[in-house]
């Protein structure tokens, strides 16, 4: 069975990095929980401080929608606004 693999590369604003890795904190549990969610893990960045990656694997596209319309994701968003400087979101297919 092929899932679709989203890597999310996120970069906070100089002095924001504790925040923006509480905001991504919060959404591993509810975003594991989903029904289309096959992995969901956040990793840190050893080389530049306050960046954070997610890797996440999802049944098909229709969890991914599902995904991003939660109250969960939705508040993340609104929260992460004034202390993210980038962010970068690729959805991968796994070619091996």
């Amino acid at each position: 069975m092929t899932f679709i693999t989203i890597c999310a590369i996120l970069k906070a604003k100089p002095g924001q990095e504790e925040q923006l890795r509480d905001e991504l904190i919060k959404l591993i549990k509810p975003s594991r929980a989903e029904k289309g969610c096959k992995q969901y893990k956040l990793h840190k960045s050893l080389e530049e401080k306050g960046t954070y990656v997610f890797y996440e694997s999802w049944a098909d596209e229709d969890a991914i929608i599902a995904h991003v319309n939660t109250d969960h994701y939705q508040t993340y968003l609104k929260n992460i606004e004034t202390i993210i400087a980038k962010m970068e979101v690729y959805h991968l297919e796994n070619i091996e």
